[in-house]
C-alpha cells in the first residue's frame, strides 16, 4: 500500500487575472485562504481550471512558488506539471519539486497524443526524474487519449506513481481500475458530478471546481463518503447538482470565473482564446448560485 496524498475535496483553484490579463497573485492568496478555512484538503495549483495552457514558464513556476509559501504547509500542495513534451514535462516536475510541493499532478499527453506503451514512457520518464508523489490525470475529453485500467496497472508498479484522477466519465473504467490496481493505486474524481459513485468504488475524494466555490459542501460530500454515510452524500451531492452542472455550461474555467466573480472574488476574465460567457447562461447560472444559498 502506497500513501495517500489526501482524502476529501482539492480545490483545483483558479488563476486570478487582472483586466490587463496579469496574474493577481493578491486574489490568489485570498481564494487560497478561503478555501483552507472553509477545509478544503488539498490546493492544486497549475491546473485545467488554473489556466497553466496559457501562461508562460515564468508564470507556471510564479504562480507554484506563491502556493507553496502561501499555504506553508497547512494542507498539502500539488502542482501540474504535465505537458505533451516529455522533456518539458520532467523539467517543470523537478522545478516544482525543489520549490516543495507535496505531489505532482501529470497530464496525458494531448494534441500530438501517442500510444498506451508511450504513456507507460511518458509517465515513467517523469516518476523517474523526481521523488515525490505523481497523481495521473486522464481527461481524454480534452487531450483526446485515454489511460486504459491495463495502463494505470503497469504504471502503478512505479513506487512514486501514487494516484489518477479519473475525468473520463467512465464508471465502468474506474470500476475496473479500481478492481485491478488495489491499493497501489488512489482514484480521484476529476468530475464534481461522479464524487459519490466514484468514492462507492473506493476513491479516495476529488479534485474539484465545485470547491472553488463551495469548499465546504464538497469536502462534507467527500467525508460522508469516507464515513460510509452514503445516503447523506447523495442527498448533499443532488441539491447542489444544478450548480455543479451549472458551473459546466461553457468551458471550464470560464463558469467558476464569472461565479466567483458574482460572488464578490475579483477573479477576473479568462485569457483568451476563452471569453466571457453568454448573457443566458450567466442568468442561468446565478439562478443555480441563487438555489443554493451563494447569492440572494
Amino acid at each position: 500500500m502506497k500513501n495517500t496524498i489526501f482524502t476529501g475535496a482539492g480545490v483545483a483553484i483558479v488563476t486570478p487575472m487582472n483586466q490587463d490579463g496579469s496574474i493577481n497573485f493578491e486574489e490568489l492568496g485570498n481564494l487560497i485562504e478561503f478555501n483552507i478555512e472553509k477545509g478544503t484538503d488539498a490546493i492544486i495549483i497549475c491546473g485545467t481550471t488554473g489556466e497553466s495552457a496559457t501562461m508562460s514558464d515564468e508564470e507556471h513556476v510564479e504562480c507554484i512558488r506563491y502556493a507553496v509559501e502561501k499555504v506553508n504547509k497547512r494542507v498539502p500542495v500539488i502542482a501540474g506539471t504535465g505537458s505533451n513534451h516529455t522533456e518539458y514535462a520532467v523539467n517543470l516536475s523537478k522545478t516544482a519539486e525543489e520549490i516543495g510541493v507535496d505531489a505532482l499532478l501529470v497530464v496525458t499527453p494531448y494534441y500530438n497524443k501517442t500510444s498506451q506503451h508511450g504513456l507507460i514512457k511518458h509517465f515513467t520518464t517523469i516518476a523517474e526524474a523526481v521523488n515525490i508523489p505523481i497523481i495521473l490525470y486522464n481527461v481524454p475529453s480534452r487531450t483526446g487519449v485515454n489511460i486504459t485500467p491495463e495502463t494505470c496497472l503497469e504504471l502503478s508498479k512505479i513506487d512514486n506513481i501514487v494516484a489518477v484522477k479519473e475525468a473520463s466519465g467512465n464508471i465502468s473504467q474506474v470500476a475496473k481500475i479500481a478492481s485491478i490496481c488495489g491499493d497501489e493505486l488512489d482514484i480521484y474524481s476529476g468530475n464534481d458530478d461522479q464524487i459519490v459513485p466514484i468514492m462507492a468504488l473506493g476513491g479516495k475524494g476529488v479534485i474539484s471546481v465545485l470547491s472553488n466555490c463551495m469548499p465546504t459542501e464538497a469536502h462534507e460530500i467527500c467525508q460522508l463518503c469516507l464515513d460510509n454515510k452514503y445516503d447523506e452524500a447523495r442527498k448533499l451531492a443532488n441539491r447542489l447538482l444544478g450548480f455543479t452542472n451549472a458551473l459546466f455550461c461553457d468551458v471550464n474555467p470560464v463558469p467558476v470565473k464569472e461565479a466567483l466573480n458574482i460572488m464578490g472574488f475579483n477573479a477576473g476574465p479568462c485569457r483568451l482564446p476563452l471569453v466571457e460567457m453568454t448573457e443566458a447562461n450567466v442568468a442561468k447560472l446565478t439562478d443555480e448560485m441563487k438555489a443554493v444559498g451563494l447569492v440572494k
